[in-house]
C-alpha cells in the first residue's frame, strides 16, 4: 500500500470515517482492492443481488465494510447513481455511514472465445462503516438468540427514526427489510442497502416502478 498518493486516499478514508460530519471521498479501486486482500472469499461479509460486501481492513486497524457491484448486472450505472445520490447528504444515528466511492474503468486483457482480447471492466464500489452485530435478520430467525423487549423496542423506534428522516429527505428507500437494516456494537439499527432507492423531486409525492428487484442481502460478521 505504498506510494504517495494511495497513503493521501488512505488519510482521507481515515478522516471520514472518524468524522461524521465528513463528507463521503472518491477512491481508487487500487486501495479497495489492498484493504480487502483483493476481494478474498475470507474477508466477504455478505452478498446481495446487487453486488457482494468485504471486509476492509485500514493500516491503523480500523475496519470498514465495501461494497462491489457486480460487473455483468445490466443496470449497474443506473443504480449505482442512484445509489450515490440518495446516500450523499444522508446523515443519521439510523441510517448507516456512507464514507466513499470508487468509479473506474479498465483495459485489460480477457479470454474470449479461446483468444486474448482488450476488453473494458467496469468497477463500482460503495464504502460503508462496518457494523459487527450484523443484520436484523440474524436474530429474527435464530431462536436462540432472542433479543430481550427493551432491546427489540430501540430496534423498532430506531427504525421509524431512520425512516422518518429518509421521508424528510424525500428519499423512499424501496427496499426495506431484515436483511437492510444493520445493528452497531450497542444494538443500534442502521438502515442499509440504498441500491433502489428514489429521492423525489419537489413536485413528487410517490415513487412508481414496475420492476421489482429487491433481493437479499445478507451481512455476517467474520470470526
Amino acid at each position: 500500500m505504498a506510494d504517495g498518493g494511495q497513503d493521501n486516499e488512505l488519510a482521507a478514508l481515515e478522516k471520514v470515517l472518524l468524522d461524521k460530519s465528513a463528507d463521503p471521498v472518491d477512491l481508487p479501486f487500487s486501495l479497495l482492492k489492498a484493504i480487502t486482500g483483493n476481494f478474498s472469499e475470507d474477508n466477504k461479509i455478505g452478498r446481495g443481488g446487487f453486488g457482494a460486501v468485504y471486509k476492509g481492513v485500514l493500516p491503523s486497524g480500523h475496519t470498514i465494510a465495501v461494497k462491489k457491484l457486480f460487473e455483468q448486472f445490466e443496470i449497474l450505472d443506473k443504480n449505482f447513481a442512484c445509489e450515490i445520490a440518495c446516500l450523499v447528504g444522508v446523515k443519521h444515528k439510523n441510517t448507516v455511514r456512507f464514507l466513499g466511492y470508487c468509479s473506474e474503468t479498465q483495459h485489460v486483457m480477457r479470454l474470449y472465445e479461446g483468444r486474448s482480447v482488450w476488453a473494458d471492466v467496469r468497477q463500482r464500489l460503495l464504502c460503508f462503516e462496518y457494523l459487527p452485530k450484523g443484520c436484523l435478520a440474524d436474530y429474527l430467525s435464530d431462536a436462540s438468540c432472542r433479543l430481550q423487549w427493551t432491546t427489540c423496542y430501540q430496534i423498532i423506534k430506531g427504525i421509524c427514526e431512520g425512516i422518518h428522516y429518509l421521508h424528510q429527505q424525500r428519499i423512499i428507500h424501496m427496499d426495506l427489510n431484515p436483511q437492510n437494516v444493520l445493528l452497531d456494537n450497542n444494538m443500534v439499527p442502521r438502515i442499509a442497502d440504498f441500491g433502489l432507492s428514489r429521492r423525489l423531486s419537489g413536485s413528487q409525492s410517490r415513487a412508481i416502478t414496475d420492476h421489482k428487484l429487491g433481493t437479499m442481502d445478507i451481512w455476517h460478521q467474520n470470526s
